[in-house]
């Protein structure tokens, strides 16, 4: 069963200008996240992934097309029940405690007195802030704010999770315990879409990614599919002991080389030349360090998307702004 469900959905904000044209927040975009899966949802600033998750939440209404999550409509009431929502810069009550701030909005979700202290006390423990639970908000640091900001939008228990760029802003640590924690909720069957424009988090946690520019989904996938797409691959070769100064021919398939005393790294667009460069090694008396393949990243394609947009023509930008 799919929890997200978007078909041509579409978002412009009119100019305020005579005879100048919409911006375009949102083009046709069109997207599936399955249940019981972390998906990633990447694009620059302004490439419209907020204007999409304020859809998704009925915070905003969109021009063209239709979103579904859980089965319904975008925006129905009873749905919203069901769903958790951490936005990217979110308000905390910072004299509040961390159990309080939690309580709060225990209340606001329904949760008589007793279902309360029990969530708070578990999730505390989710997110790493039993020993916190009675300091202020104020003396939180920003990962600390971000994890009782997660369990904020789990107190009621929801089945799918929406996290507006959760790692921003967090130092190493921080974004280790949010992808930490983000693992777990999956491990407890719960759907999670999030937008980010940090790739490197994107890798080592989503099932699945989807990628924005300006308003479109340019790509949409496992990683490790995507990824496959692109067949370019580099590879290192380390050696010792040959002097690559002058042989025209080492030159003429590399893509760079550096020499280093007696070190040499000779860098190949891909693994056809590979057997041609060491036998040439071997010829002229060098030895054989190491051969590295280098495999296309998540961050090549996104940077290749990206090149490839930017030829595209930027939209009319108004006070209506897509990030």
């Amino acid at each position: 069963m799919d929890d997200i469900v978007t078909e041509h959905l579409s978002k412009s904000y009119a100019s305020g200008w005579p005879g100048r044209p919409p911006f375009v927040a949102l083009d046709s975009l069109s997207l599936v996240v399955r249940r019981g899966e972390i998906f990633g949802f990447l694009g620059p600033n302004g490439a419209g992934k907020t204007t999409t998750l304020k859809i998704l939440l009925g915070l905003v209404r969109a021009t063209s097309g239709q979103a579904y999550l859980l089965g319904q409509p975008a925006g129905d009431v009873a749905t919203r029940r069901r769903i958790g929502f951490l936005p990217e810069s979110p308000y905390f009550y910072d004299y509040l405690t961390a159990e309080e701030f939690l309580g709060f909005y225990g209340q606001l979700a329904g949760l008589d007195r007793t279902a309360i202290n029990q969530r708070v006390t578990d999730l505390l423990g989710l997110v790493g802030l039993t020993e916190a639970r009675s300091r202020q908000l104020r003396k939180f640091s920003k990962g600390m704010l971000q994890r009782v900001g997660l369990a904020q939008a789990l107190i009621h228990d929801p089945e799918l999770i929406i996290l507006d760029e959760p790692m921003t802003g967090l130092d190493p640590v921080g974004r280790k315990q949010v992808r930490d924690l983000i693992l777990s909720l999956r491990d407890c069957g719960k759907t999670v879409f999030f937008s980010t424009h940090i790739l490197h988090d994107v890798e080592m946690i989503c099932d699945r990614v989807g990628i924005v520019m300006k308003g479109r989904l340019v790509a949409s996938g496992r990683v490790e599919e995507l990824v496959r797409q692109d067949h370019t691959q580099s590879v290192e070769v380390v050696c010792q002991q040959l002097k690559v100064e002058g042989n025209a021919f080492i030159h003429s398939l590399a893509t760079r080389v550096l020499q280093q005393g007696q070190q040499c790294l000779i860098v190949l667009p891909s693994p056809d030349a590979v057997d041609a460069i060491v036998g040439e090694i071997r010829r002229q008396g060098g030895r054989l360090l190491s051969v590295t393949p280098h495999k296309a990243s998540l961050e090549d394609l996104f940077f290749q998307e990206a090149t490839q947009q930017a030829s595209r023509p930027l939209p009319h930008m108004t006070s209506g702004r897509a990030s």
